[in-house]
């Protein structure tokens, strides 16, 4: 199984986990205290963002030359990347865990772009404001626990993210895209097959289900369950008693529902509630 950038982290004894916010789908926010090591990251799973809370002036990549960090410099460290790290001085700084399918969908509703067009440089100590904002955004809501503060902070950090212009094959058009999501959007609680979605777009299951992960980044039935957590989270922010809203939102039962919330959020449906409106 392939290591994330936490898991390379981990490994080392000269590295603390200050705290940990748990977003779920493997979603993470680690804060880290950090110094007198050497750090080799060899083609991780998922992506990294980082950002400098304190120091940083002792921290260097052995494989990109010059520079150093500091508070307030941000890196970006892609999928499958390798990069080589020193740690002289002591430093601070919070680390942002993505996968790839859950920050290529994330991109994809953002922006209402074609998943494959995000573009995701690496990037080593560089001054990116627009990054830095909600990264310390995120870093406040680890400390305290304020999910809504996180939500925010993920949602603008993938709203500074940016798009390149490719050719795009192979994927389904944004016509026939916004079709299928509108009628998934008015049946969260009924039953929904991939030859139901096949039927509406004219296209046998297969190709279907092929094409639309090339477009959304993930699968149909993946995004159906996207779909029905936004669903609840909106029933919960009414009121709505957690049966009835997993029931709505196409869940078997609550268990189940309780189950798929927790590992796409990170919470219960019960927590969510309290934590947006008081209960």
């Amino acid at each position: 199984m392939k290591q994330n950038v936490r898991d390379f982290l981990a490994h080392s004894p000269a590295a603390n986990a200050v705290t940990t916010l748990d977003l779920g789908a493997g979603r993470q926010v680690t804060i880290w205290e950090h110094r007198d090591d050497r750090v080799f990251y060899d083609g991780p799973q998922g992506h990294a963002f980082s950002l400098y809370l304190q120091g940083g002036y002792g921290t260097r990549r052995l494989d990109r030359g010059a520079g150093s960090g500091q508070p307030g410099t941000v890196c970006i460290l892609p999928e499958g990347h390798r990069s080589n790290w020193e740690i002289t001085t002591p430093c601070r700084f919070i680390h942002l865990y993505m996968p790839d399918d859950r920050l290529r969908s994330s991109f994809a509703a953002i922006h209402d772009r074609d998943a494959r067009q995000l573009d995701l440089p690496e990037v080593t100590f560089a001054e990116m404001p627009g990054l830095a904002g909600p990264l310390n955004a995120l870093a406040q809501a680890a400390m305290t626990g304020d999910r809504l503060l996180a939500d925010t902070g993920l949602a603008e950090l993938i709203g500074q993210l940016g798009g390149c212009r490719i050719v795009l094959r192979g994927g389904l058009p944004p016509r026939l895209l916004r079709l299928l999501e509108d009628w998934i959007e008015v049946h969260p609680g009924e039953t929904i097959r991939l030859e139901d979605l096949a039927r509406i777009a004219d296209l046998s299951p297969f190709h279907l289900n092929r094409m639309f992960k090339a477009s959304k980044g993930i699968a149909p039935h993946a995004w159906i369950t996207l779909k029905r957590i936004d669903c609840a989270k909106a029933m919960l922010r009414d009121h709505v008693p957690i049966i009835e809203t997993a029931l709505a939102c196409g869940f078997s039962s609550q268990s189940h529902f309780t189950r798929t919330f927790r590992a796409h959020t990170g919470t219960t449906p019960a927590i969510f509630r309290l934590t947006y409106n008081g209960g």
